[in-house]
């Protein structure tokens, strides 16, 4: 049973783990309208990467308060831990604290107290990677890196790039990377979903990353693929948005268990989860039940987030000991 296998996330967008009814009621509470946002089933409406990124920002819009970020910290990492989640990284935006009008600080202290209730009921260990919106441009990465180092917390543990991945060359945002990298921050950064290999490719002769978000399309390019496995690159996969966003037709075809096999690290995240209908949950028993893999070999997706995960030691090593022991919160 994948509910009971420890399980660690290193690929979640904060503002897109809000599921549809807490977007809804903040909107009224603050009067925004979101007309048109969700489908007729009540979820999100989009279909295609562009309109997601559209939905995902009038989503993310509805947030303007610390407390209203440690609350949906909170509630996703306690969904997570009850699917047994011992672990997870997210994804934040200086861009998008900006945008809604609250400061950057309040943004990030109220993910932190999330985090910290989350633990203190359940277990779960949460960390933060502020990231950079690719589509806002270079000059606003340089401004966004800043405002990361700038404002630290204990949580936060990296720094990387997410947004659409067809706009600018990687190269433009590699200054911004150069602050981060300074500061001392793990670098990871998304390539590899909407564009092909060659996408990779540009990132890792760019930016000196050791892990790339999602990094699928590596599969059409058997040099690329050596490389990666190689020089010990993390892919933080994440199947389900893969075949929402129509990366791949479906599960079978997704490359997952192929990149694995030709020495690749690869782990298995949620990315969006209610956007894509899914969970870390999910995500997990679809890669084992599509596959026909072994709980030995889910657990192996966990030692390598583990591994590649950045945090310190000393938590990497309280997570192998829950793994070792099959320690998963799931009362």
């Amino acid at each position: 049973m994948t509910r009971t296998i420890p399980k660690v996330e290193l690929h979640c967008h904060i503002e897109g783990a809000a599921l549809p009814d807490l977007v809804r009621r903040l909107a009224a509470r603050y009067h925004i309208d979101v007309g048109g946002l969700f489908d007729a089933d009540g979820g999100y409406r989009w279909h295609d990467f562009t309109s997601f990124l559209e939905a995902y920002d009038r989503a993310a819009s509805v947030f303007k308060t610390a407390e209203d970020f440690a609350d949906l910290t909170e509630t996703y990492l306690v969904a997570s831990a009850l699917e047994g989640v011992i672990y997870t990284e997210v994804f934040i935006s200086p861009d998008h604290a900006r945008r809604s009008g609250i400061a950057y600080a309040d943004y990030l202290g109220g993910i932190s107290e999330g985090m910290r209730r989350a633990e203190e009921s359940h277990g779960i260990v949460g960390r933060i990677i502020p990231l950079i919106e690719r589509h806002f441009g270079p000059e606003a990465a340089i401004k966004a890196a800043k405002t990361a180092v700038h404002t630290m917390d204990e949580r936060v543990v990296g720094f990387g790039m997410a947004g659409d991945e067809r706009l600018y060359e990687v190269t433009d945002f590699a200054p911004a990377f150069a602050v981060a990298a300074e500061a001392g921050l793990k670098l990871t950064c998304h390539a590899g979903e909407v564009c092909g290999a060659e996408s990779v490719r540009a990132t890792l002769d760019a930016i000196p990353v050791r892990r790339i978000g999602h990094g699928v399309r590596a599969i059409e390019d058997a040099d690329l693929m050596r490389r990666l496995a190689d020089e010990e690159i993390v892919l933080e996969v994440c199947p389900g948005s893969n075949v929402a966003l129509g990366v791949y037709a479906g599960w079978p075809r997704h490359p997952i268990v192929r990149l694995r096999d030709a020495g690749i690290k690869v782990t298995i995240s949620s990315d969006d989860p209610p956007f894509f209908h899914t969970t870390v949950g999910r995500d997990y028993r679809m890669v084992q039940d599509t596959f026909t893999l072994s709980d030995r070999e889910m657990l192996a997706f966990t030692q390598t987030a583990i591994d590649a995960a950045f945090c310190d030691e000393t938590v990497k090593t309280r997570l192998r000991q829950q793994m070792l022991n099959g320690e998963a919160f799931t009362s």
